[in-house]
């Protein structure tokens, strides 16, 4: 005897409370096609009422030719028609019920996978860095599946059998006595309370023999990727038997597993054996004893036979059903995942009018045990120049990604025009920024499309003057598919120096006021980068431009620059006041110096 732990009880009662709650979260996606809804139900009663109408057109054909002298039998012709019409009916309106539906379900199909990227791009970078992207895929693809396979098993299947067991039990009721209508549901209700149990039962041994295929499949690639470290230590025997002794469980859960089969399938036929033979005990009763007619029996008979045939299937589907609620939660829950930043209500736009951009007092924090910035303050005024630099952890790139409102920041506030970023809307906010990242990530699509990124509405000729500025225009048109050329996923087919002017053009396509340049010309040698230099200085001085670097060389010419450690600004000036300085700057300067003049004498030996 199995005996449910509190806990267990509790898990459970979790899971059906979740499973209604996901099943009422998915009716606003149907509601769009109510009125096919409605009809698509209407055709399913039909076909189900032309279902139940045909044994009792038998029954009518039996008790006619029954009733008649053997040597005037006549064809009865109208009920044999009858019984054609409503065969037919039953198709026409089940395949009548699959089309209207269709729309209905791959309409909720297409509506939550929106919902769910649309809710995606809402989520904050935080979750996207600690985010499983393979992992979120597969939830959306199986959580998305699941809703037809719902829709068809709820339409197809679940409805169909309640709506003809109610047809059955209101025509055995009203015909007979109350004993066949007694024994036909008690039957079902015990063939359906077995196949649950069973099958819960089963699923046991079902999850174990995956887990354990799963694991064998990992022990055999594994000990063959490490081919060399098991032959160095004469370990073939240890392999072996490690994968032999998972297959062993796996084995004695396979047996298991087909055993509660075959109880399962007994069991179910049993039932049935059972049931029907009660009933044609009563109906063979009855005709015997003249209260019941030929008729009767076939047509009681075939009421059981058409009952019990779609119940066949009833483990399979409770157990898809099990699968697909799950799968369904899964999706659902990432829907009521809370975005980290959101927009006040009724937030305004960003009002530009300068673009000077200030930070007060600014702490920030990944987690509360990380502390990343210490009260951080400073001043980008409109059309200015400002760049950071550091080493590395000192919180540089951090600054941006506050600036974009990735995160909020834990202490103090950062302004732009006067206005605090988290009292505006982020879509304004970052519409009015532009940003050529440390790390350019590009689109599995063509040049074109990577560049028009940065403004969907540029005409080629704005295209091309933006490739020029970047200097990559001459690389796009030697390439032999041009502008079309596809980059391969995340830009793999450029190199890096190539992505980079590919982010230069995108940032200057957007023409916004504000820019951030985050170690722009890392990828870059030395020549380009100083043409790119030169593109970049023309597009800031039209910009208030944040620059974080970690070359100074570039940012020799900034209009102030801030030297962070640890979090903290510990020295801010321009280039020849932080020289003289002597401090973290001036021996950053002097080790990049040593540090070029080592690669130029490099350079020269070779040569």
């Amino acid at each position: 005897m199995h005996f449910i732990m509190p806990a267990a009880r509790t898990e459970r009662a979790h899971t059906d409370r979740r499973d209604w709650h996901n099943l009422k979260a998915m009716l606003p996606f149907l509601l769009d096609f109510r009125g096919r809804v409605l009809f698509a139900l209407a055709c399913l009663v039909a076909a189900k009422v032309a279902n139940v109408g045909v044994p009792v057109v038998l029954k009518m054909i039996v008790d006619s030719l029954e009733q008649r002298p053997s040597q005037l039998l006549i064809l009865p012709l109208s009920l044999l028609l009858a019984y054609g019409a409503l065969r037919l009916a039953a198709a026409l309106f089940n395949e009548l019920r699959d089309t209207v539906f269709a729309r209905v379900r791959y309409h909720a199909i297409r509506q939550v996978s929106v919902r769910v990227l649309e809710h995606l791009h809402k989520l904050s970078l935080r979750y996207h860095l600690e985010r499983k992207t393979g992992g979120i895929a597969r939830d959306i693809e199986r959580g998305t599946s699941s809703i037809s396979t719902l829709l068809n098993y709820l339409v197809f299947s679940i409805v169909p059998i309640a709506i003809e067991f109610t047809l059955v039990a209101m025509i055995l009721l009203h015909n007979y006595a109350a004993i066949f209508a007694l024994v036909t549901f008690s039957t079902v209700m015990v063939y359906v309370i077995f196949t649950v149990k069973i099958t819960e039962w089963r699923m046991d041994h079902r999850h174990a023999m995956n887990r354990l295929d799963s694991q064998s499949s990992n022990q055999s690639i594994d000990s063959l990727i490490n081919y060399e470290t098991v032959k160095y230590f004469n370990n073939e025997q240890l392999e072996l038997e490690r994968y032999d002794r998972t297959l062993g469980e796996w084995e004695d859960m396979a047996v298991k597993s087909q055993t509660s089969m075959s109880i399962l399938n007994f069991g179910q036929g049993a039932i049935i054996a059972i049931g029907v033979t009660l009933i044609m005990f009563l109906a063979t009763q009855g005709v015997v004893d003249g209260s019941l007619s030929l008729g009767d029996l076939v047509m009681v008979n075939a009421f059981m036979l058409q009952l019990f045939i779609p119940l066949g299937a009833l483990g399979v589907m409770y157990r898809q059903l099990k699968y697909t609620l799950a799968d369904m939660d899964q999706l659902f829950h990432l829907l009521e995942t809370p975005p980290e930043i959101t927009d006040l209500p009724n937030a305004p736009p960003l009002k530009i009018q300068h673009g000077e951009i200030r930070f007060e007092q600014v702490d920030f924090g990944y987690t509360p045990e990380r502390q990343i910035l210490q009260s951080v303050s400073f001043t980008v005024p409109a059309g200015k120049k400002l760049a950071v630099v550091g080493h590395s952890g000192a919180g540089k790139s951090t600054l941006s990604r506050l600036l974009y409102r990735f995160y909020d920041v834990t202490r103090g506030r950062i302004l732009i025009d006067g206005q605090d970023i988290r009292s505006v809307t982020q879509y304004s906010l970052r519409k009015a920024i532009g940003i050529v990242p440390q790390d350019t990530v590009l689109f599995n699509d063509s040049i074109r499309y990577n560049l028009q990124y940065g403004n969907p509405q540029a005409t080629q000729a704005e295209l091309e003057r933006a490739a020029d500025m970047a200097q990559i225009r001459q690389f796009i048109e030697a390439l032999p598919e041009g502008w079309n050329t596809v980059v391969g996923e995340r830009g793999l087919k450029l190199s890096g120096g190539e992505k980079q002017r590919v982010a230069i053009a995108r940032a200057i396509l957007k023409q916004p006021p504000i820019l951030i340049f985050d170690e722009a010309t890392s990828s870059l040698d030395s020549g380009t980068e100083q043409a790119i230099q030169k593109t970049l200085n023309e597009v800031a001085g039209q910009h208030t431009t944040l620059m974080i670097a970690h070359r100074l060389s570039t940012i020799v010419d900034a209009d102030q620059i801030l030297v962070m450690n640890q979090g903290q600004v510990v020295e801010q000036g321009t280039h020849s006041e932080l020289i003289k300085y002597h401090g973290i700057y001036q021996q950053m300067w002097e080790l990049q110096l040593h540090e070029k003049e080592e690669t130029s004498s490099l350079s020269f030996d070779q040569h």
